[in-house]
């Protein structure tokens, strides 16, 4: 029961951001372009302004609205990238376990953990310069090896099992019988799996532009809103409150719906209640 109420509520947490987001493609309050200085700082409420205005006089709904787009854009192909190239790995190094193919892409992963997607960011942008596209780059890459790990892990477990055994007996090889019986039975650990670090992606992103290294303007997003808020707290204490208060909503129900989907998905815990 305890699990049904944390999927439901981080679904509802998670729907509303995506909501936004999506409603942000068609339409929102003011144009995030839009420039008034002689409307900044307005306080939330103000005529016209549900949550106020910054300090360049833009409506911070409509900024937060197309934040919540940019950071579910950044993470979802992040995500894309940790999957696409994780999830093949994982089950090319459980089939081929104990080898040499295994412990290369396992010592690869170990390489690619000893530098934090902040540090691997940076590498990208002294090259590539600051964007969006190159955050999504350091995420992704960072994803690659936890997607990896989980997908080999998991497999590992189900290559002993002896329906494993009477596939290959029947000739089927280890890309088939990865495809046909390994992966769908992983499947429930790779949603909860992708649902956490796509948490953790709208995370990474607010951080990556929080230094500068994330979206570029004029294109809002909620690490580059609360970075220019800082010294203004006193002043306008919503205009780093708010964006704030979006990212914790963001990690807090996709966190939760992660913890749901957990308890719903896996059988040792159905057994168990």
């Amino acid at each position: 029961m305890r699990g049904r109420w944390s999927l439901i509520l981080g679904a509802a947490l998670s729907a509303l951001v995506a909501v936004a987001a999506l409603v942000s493609l068609v339409w929102t309050p003011w144009p995030v372009e839009a420039l008034n200085v002689a409307a900044k700082f307005r306080p939330p409420g103000a005529p016209g302004h549900l949550l106020g205005t910054d300090h360049f006089g833009r409506d911070m709904l409509s900024m937060l609205m197309v934040g919540a787009r940019t950071s579910i854009a950044v993470a979802i192909l992040a995500v894309g990238i940790g999957v696409v190239v994780g999830v093949p790995l994982g089950l090319l190094a459980a089939a081929r376990r104990g080898g040499v193919v295994d412990e290369l892409i396992m010592r690869g992963n170990d390489l690619i953990f000893a530098f934090p997607s902040l540090v691997i960011a940076i590498l990208i942008t002294a090259v590539l310069g600051p964007s969006a596209t190159n955050a999504i780059l350091a995420i992704g890459i960072f994803n690659i090896p936890v997607f990896a790990r989980v997908t080999r892990g998991g497999a590992l477990s189900l290559w002993t099992l002896d329906y494993i055994r009477a596939a290959r007996v029947a000739g089927k090889g280890a890309a088939r019988i990865s495809a046909e019986h390994i992966l769908p039975n992983i499947a429930n650990l790779l949603i909860v799996q992708g649902t956490i670090q796509f948490s953790l992606g709208i995370l990474a992103e607010a951080g990556l532009s929080y230094v500068g290294l994330g979206a570029q303007p004029p294109t809002p997003s909620w690490g580059r809103m609360l970075a220019e808020s800082q010294t203004m707290i006193a002043l306008a204490p919503h205009l780093a409150l708010l964006p704030g208060l979006a990212i914790v909503v963001s990690v807090l129900g996709l966190n939760l719906m992660g913890d749901g989907l957990r308890d719903l998905l896996d059988p040792r815990l159905r057994r168990a209640r």
